[in-house]
């Protein structure tokens, strides 16, 4: 298993809540959901990624278990990791997947890159 089914699950269950999930995309050793043709959260072993508002960023740093997302060796402003040991009760995980969800509606889509 690549990325926590569990957590994955939650995820999901409490995005279906308020949103249709359009897609779920493996990638990187861990499953990304995409809400609204955009990429919301992602789900790895041990951590949740949350796409949110980059305005939100420091405030959101300050918050037990979470650190910048670096995955390419550079801090991405708007991206976070959250560790899943911090997400044990529903009310954290609902925390950070509103700031995702919120995030998503005023997200732009990333371009799809046309073959030549």
């Amino acid at each position: 298993m690549a990325y926590d089914e569990k957590l994955a699950g939650r995820v999901r269950e409490l995005i279906s809540l308020t949103h249709q999930i359009t897609e779920e995309k493996k990638m990187f050793g861990g499953l990304c959901i995409m809400v609204n043709g955009k990429m919301c959260v992602g789900v790895e072993k041990g951590r949740l990624m949350v796409r949110l508002d980059p305005a939100k960023y420091d405030a959101v740093m300050e918050k037990k278990g979470c650190r910048p997302m670096d995955f390419t060796g550079k801090v991405m402003k708007g991206y976070v990791f959250v560790d899943a040991a911090v997400l044990n009760k529903e009310k954290e995980l609902e925390y950070w997947i509103k700031l995702a969800l919120d995030y998503n509606k005023m997200a732009k889509t990333s371009k799809t890159k046309s073959k030549q």
